[in-house]
């Protein structure tokens, strides 16, 4: 199955601070949409209220499984969400993670022997797979988060600032990551602070202070908003407040 995700006038507020102001999202299905913005940009808010791990203080999050509109329970076993901050066990090694989240998921034998496989490969942890997650690197630390979150193989991917704090290497050997899965034809949104990573992704999404900036394209986005790089449509808007 094919699923997108649709925000209408979305709307966040915790106590006194407005999270989420009239946001409108197109997630469509497929794709790897990125969403763009610095820290209190509403991104790590969005993406819980996608999740289900949230709920909106105004506006609704619509569902859609093959062009038709789905209930979130629909969606819900096929969604994986890795979060922004550490959430692995420290004492644990990266086989052992892969065995806690197979009976998380209870996953078949033979279907989890498969792609674990796969994941330490496409991932190049296979020769570190007796490693403890607190021995790990930044860049294999959010590898064997990412492995964690794909083993269901999910359809919809949320990863909050996943690249946050990694070496450029690693950086880019992510991004090659979500690549491979793109290929697939999931849907991916991922999050980030990184300006030079929103041209990586097929549609963007910028996010300041709750509102959004600019929907699209990457390169539409910045020929119709006149700027040279993403760096500049956020000084630009910022400079109009």
């Amino acid at each position: 199955m094919n699923f997108a995700i649709k925000t209408e006038n979305l709307k966040k507020s915790f106590a006194r601070t407005q999270a989420l102001a009239d946001v409108s999202f197109d997630f469509s299905a497929g794709l790897l949409h990125g969403l763009i913005g610095s820290d209190g940009a509403g991104k790590t808010t969005t993406m819980r209220l996608l999740a289900g791990l949230l709920k909106p203080s105004a506006g609704g999050i619509h569902y859609f499984s093959d062009g038709k509109p789905a209930a979130f329970s629909e969606l819900r076993p096929s969604l994986a969400y890795m979060p922004q901050q550490a959430s692995l066990y420290p004492d644990l090694s990266i086989d052992e993670h892969l065995e806690f989240f197979r009976e998380l998921y209870r996953l078949d034998p033979a279907v989890y022997a498969s792609r674990s496989a796969e994941l330490l490969e496409i991932t190049r942890l296979a020769k570190f797979r007796d490693r403890r997650a607190g021995q790990l690197s930044g860049g294999m630390y959010k590898k064997l988060g990412l492995m964690c979150a794909l083993l269901q193989s999910p359809s919809v991917l949320l990863l909050d600032e996943p690249t946050n704090g990694v070496d450029p290497i690693s950086r880019r050997e992510f991004w090659e990551l979500l690549y491979s899965l793109a290929a697939d034809k999931i849907l991916i949104i991922v999050s980030t602070a990184y300006m030079d990573e929103a041209e990586r992704c097929s549609r963007v999404h910028l996010l300041d202070s709750g509102r959004l900036l600019a929907s699209g394209e990457p390169r539409a986005v910045l020929k119709e908003t006149g700027a040279a790089n993403f760096e500049e449509i956020f000084i630009k808007k910022g400079a109009h407040k």
